[in-house]
């Protein structure tokens, strides 16, 4: 189990928060792309989303996502991870941002904030971002 909860749907719904996330960090250069889609649902299948049910998280994220105002809504699931998946997760947003081979101040003022929100420190967010940039630049 990834999460802290007891049963299935309780994890269903605590993925439905973390692609909100991911579509949030895609969506705020304005460019919501097939690729960033791609990492997401990569992501979500590597921190135990059901294959079958991808998709509808994706639909159901990206309502969350819609309705909401602020990413305080999707960041507890995350902090509540275990550490390995917390980390899967930094560095997937951090793919998503340099999937277009930059990170705008929107995203990196994204990620500031993440850093804050989810507890994690400034070394390891630093450290994650430049293996993600070796990766893919």
């Amino acid at each position: 189990m990834f999460f802290n909860n007891k049963n299935n749907n309780d994890d269903h719904e605590d993925l439905t928060k973390v692609a909100a996330l991911l579509i949030h960090a895609a969506k705020i250069d304005e460019n919501y792309s097939e690729i960033e889609k791609k990492i997401i649902k990569e992501a979500l299948k590597e921190i135990g989303a059901n294959p079958e049910n991808i998709e509808r998280i994706l639909i159901e994220g990206k309502k969350i996502e819609e309705d909401s105002n602020q990413i305080l809504d999707f960041t507890k699931e995350v902090k509540n991870m275990k550490e390995q998946n917390k980390i899967k997760i930094i560095e997937t947003l951090w793919k998503i941002i340099y999937s277009n081979n930059e990170a705008d101040i929107y995203e990196t003022n994204l990620m500031r904030r993440l850093t804050g929100l989810l507890y994690i420190d400034n070394k390891i967010m630093g450290d994650i971002k430049e293996k993600i940039k070796k990766k893919i630049l």
